[in-house]
């Protein structure tokens, strides 16, 4: 059976139909709980087992209206009309659905700041609601938030791609640092290590097709068996979908349309929208061998760290209903359903990091001017095993912020340690070793 080129097809386990799924608008796992849920409180009786298993209201259980029927449930996207027409026109047998070929057109036409994927409404919402309050540095957002973002964003872009670790799995195999050949360790730490590169190349490069496909190769590395492959652009057919998919072979033509992309979603003034644009047209172009759809997870957060945007991680969202709302796009060039899915999840996304800015409280005005000669005198002082006053020198710092940083280097220096060292560019090995010095300074 064909496959999404890096994308495994929608999985059904058996108990809960696709079909079923789709008439309601959530996946199977969601509906099998909210099921079980129903069969709890005893609104619901429920007789066999496994494959045998069958449904029936309890005795005077009243049958739901059709209106109620069709609505999502509370834990999941809100699906529109629209969403589950898509839902089930994706869902029909491979017999009965046309082959498809990419359609450049469908970036084409879009012209930045008057076209919207994103109904414009909610693209000036989201990004009401997501912008950090205050004028920040690029990237402030981020950095912010960096440790609970790791672990997330890891977590949620593996886990779509089939990875077995659990989220308390993931943040003990970031704490060792180690994969120990484990190949889905391996695509762990990569989205950890893509996601520290980020951070800290988006607020000096911005968004350009050199920061994306260095993205690519970080996230794949030691995953690929040709190591050319790593940002490289793709020279051989995929199949990105249940029906044919035949784009271009001209490795020309794929890196015109990267950069294509890279450019328009450069000139969308409102960082959600160009988020959105950047993840449905990278995971529809597939420029790469394979990684593509990591790669857009992750390419989408740019725009959204350009702007002090809350990060978006993807988080619980249902491997089925990406794999749909991707086929909507490839099949159909149709973004409801990845509009209705993105716009559950940055939600959660804002909600989440607000709470966690908010406890965290308002950041210190000093800290952000001394950033970066931070990170570089705290490398050099774990790293080289240079002495602060060494490395202070070293800033060439005038004499009145001297007296300023000292104490800041200093009060940063007791507080780090494994669990926080990222933001610094140091590895776990480097700040192991200076630990185990007995912290020199």
């Amino acid at each position: 059976m064909p496959r999404y080129g890096d994308m495994d097809k929608p999985a059904n386990h058996g108990r809960v139909p696709p079909v079923l799924a789709a008439e309601v608008g959530a996946s199977g796992s969601t509906v099998r709980r909210h099921l079980d849920d129903l069969v709890r409180s005893g609104a619901v009786l429920k007789d066999g087992r496994a494959r045998a298993t069958r449904y029936r209201l309890a005795p005077g259980v009243s049958e739901p209206s059709p209106t109620t029927a069709h609505q999502a449930p509370s834990d999941g996207p809100a699906w529109t009309e629209e969403s589950r027409g898509v839902r089930k026109r994706v869902l029909r047998p491979l017999g009965t659905r046309e082959p498809v070929t990419y359609q450049r057109a469908f970036v084409d036409d879009y012209v930045p700041n008057v076209s919207s994927l994103l109904p414009p409404l909610l693209a000036a919402s989201l990004a009401e609601q997501g912008r950090m309050q205050g004028q920040q540095p690029a990237g402030t957002y981020a950095r912010q938030v960096l440790e609970p973002l790791l672990i997330d964003l890891s977590w949620s872009s593996s886990r779509l791609e089939g990875n077995r670790y659990s989220l308390l799995a993931t943040e003990q195999l970031f704490k060792s640092g180690t994969a120990g050949g484990d190949l889905d360790a391996v695509m762990l730490l990569n989205h950890k290590a893509a996601i520290e590169f980020l951070v800290d190349a988006v607020p000096e490069y911005g968004l350009t097709t050199v920061l994306v496909r260095n993205l690519h190769a970080i996230l794949m590395r030691d995953l690929l068996l040709d190591a050319s492959g790593l940002g490289g652009i793709r020279r051989k057919v995929v199949n990105i979908s249940d029906t044919t998919y035949i784009p271009t072979q001209v490795p020309d033509l794929l890196e015109e349309m990267l950069r294509h992309i890279v450019e328009k979603a450069r000139s969308v003034k409102n960082p959600v929208e160009a988020s959105f644009f950047l993840w449905v047209n990278l995971a529809y172009l597939q420029p790469f061998e394979d990684g593509n759809k990591r790669t857009s997870r992750l390419s989408a957060n740019i725009p959204l760290m350009l702007y002090n945007c809350a990060p978006l991680s993807f988080l619980d969202i249902e491997v089925q209903d990406y794999a749909l709302a991707m086929m909507g796009v490839y099949e159909h060039r149709n973004v409801a359903l990845a509009v209705d899915l993105f716009e559950w999840a940055y939600r959660r996304s804002i909600r989440k990091y607000a709470v966690t800015l908010e406890a965290m409280g308002v950041p210190d005005p000093v800290r952000l001017q001394f950033r970066e000669a931070l990170n570089e005198a705290i490398g050099r002082v774990v790293r080289d095993r240079q002495t602060c006053e060494e490395a202070i020198a070293a800033m060439s710092l005038p004499d009145e912020q001297v007296d300023v940083f000292r104490p800041l280097l200093a009060a940063e220096l007791r507080t780090l340690d494994l669990h926080n060292c990222a933001r610094y560019r140091l590895t776990l090995r480097q700040v192991e070793q200076w630990i185990a010095a007995g912290r020199p300074q």
